[in-house]
């Protein structure tokens, strides 16, 4: 299955290693066999190509498995570190205390990312100990030292008491005589407060470029990691080497691996995204009290007679589907959120029409791609969620086309 004229690329002979604990697993237990032979009985059943997969995922102890947890500390890890000294966009008018601000966050932090990380990973509850978090499970260390011993897992740190560290700080830093030395030049001394602003943009500049190509890094690092548990799961399997049963293969792998890991992973986008949601929720207050038809939205399209809403206001149904999109932490889950609330923009829109017209059975669609468009920018602003730039900036990384 893996030969090779030549010599062998470091990446198949991890997938020989991945295969070889494969078989080695099968001889040890029995189920896999008898999930075999029953997909061979049915090899287009999707529900039980579904049940199957959700087994697998399900074993703590199956190579697929493993390889699935270790993918996700590696990301997590590379999240943590950015997550827990950042928090999401703010409005300007909101303020935190410089002197905590930083060490209550990463404490709030680290406590919903240990209690996410603890949720169902293939249907098996993981509990807080063995949770993602910086310090790795013994069980994850036993399978994994032999294969990366140079890779040496970040420590946590001794707890420091940070509010008397900065109180200690600023209590020296008064001791100090601050005059210039005799005969100093001011202007060699101090910067001009342009220059200051200058150094603080040229510094926000730098730190947004590296928080983009942090977030490249891992957006690749999850590709990688998908496709090989794709892979494994279609060497594991053979049977589920279909178009039909790799979609649902894949589906299922995607949401055992996002959902512990999307919390912190969308903490990363707002981080990036911030100037634009910052934009967006500008515009947010400024419709707040629009109509449909102030961005766009043909007349036709929307009841001009508030009264005959009853009290709600238009595709008040589609703002609250698409609301439901933030409980999500799956990107096809979100897709489907998404085309739900398309499929109840298109409802509402023939009910109005309906409301404008005396024939009750026109005979064509209510609305095209150019009437979408507006409709679906008055419901994200209803949506009043500076959030969804990002989920969305979020989705299009991960969303498979086709």
């Amino acid at each position: 299955r893996f030969s090779a004229s030549g010599a062998i690329t470091a990446e198949e002979q991890e997938q020989r290693v991945l295969y070889t604990n494969v078989l080695e697993y099968e001889q040890d237990h029995d189920w896999p066999k008898l999930w075999k032979a029953n997909m061979k009985k049915n090899p287009e059943d999707a529900t039980l190509v579904s049940e199957l997969v959700s087994y697998l995922l399900s074993r703590s102890d199956h190579p697929v498995v493993k390889l699935l947890r270790k993918h996700q500390y590696c990301v997590y890890n590379k999240l943590y570190p950015i997550v827990s000294k950042a928090g999401p966009p703010q409005s300007p008018a909101l303020s935190v205390r410089s002197s905590c601000s930083t060490h209550s966050l990463h404490q709030e932090t680290h406590r919903n990312l240990t209690r996410t990380m603890g949720s169902v990973v293939g249907g098996q509850s993981c509990s807080t100990d063995a949770s993602l978090s910086p310090s790795l499970s013994q069980d994850l260390n036993t399978n994994y030292d032999e294969e990366d011993e140079e890779r040496e897992e970040p420590q946590v740190p001794a707890t420091v008491d940070r509010e008397n560290s900065f109180e200690d700080l600023e209590q020296f830093l008064t001791q100090l005589d601050w005059a210039l030395p005799h005969g100093s030049n001011p202007d060699l001394t101090c910067n001009t407060p342009m220059q200051l602003e200058q150094d603080e943009s040229h510094v926000e500049e730098q730190e947004t470029r590296a928080l983009k190509e942090h977030l490249k890094a891992i957006v690749k690092d999850i590709h990688i990691a998908i496709d090989q548990l794709l892979s494994l799961c279609l060497l594991s399997f053979e049977c589920l080497n279909t178009a039909a049963s790799k979609d649902l293969c894949l589906a299922s792998i995607e949401e055992a691996f996002f959902t512990p890991l999307w919390s912190p992973l969308v903490a990363l986008f707002r981080n990036v995204h911030r100037e634009r949601e910052l934009t967006f929720e500008k515009s947010m207050k400024l419709y707040q009290d629009a109509s449909p038809g102030d961005v766009g939205v043909p007349l036709k399209l929307f009841p001009q007679d508030p009264t005959a809403l009853q009290g709600s206001y238009p595709y008040e149904s589609a703002v609250q589907e698409l609301k439901l999109l933030f409980r999500d932490c799956c990107p096809q889950r979100k897709l489907d959120c998404i085309v739900r609330t398309l499929r109840l923009i298109c409802a509402c829109a023939e009910d109005y029409r309906c409301l404008h017209e005396v024939d009750p059975t026109p005979k064509t669609a209510a609305i095209g791609a150019d009437d979408l468009l507006p409709i679906l920018s008055f419901v994200a602003l209803r949506c009043e969620s500076p959030q969804l730039v990002s989920e969305c900036a979020a989705l299009e990384e991960f969303i498979h086309e086709g």
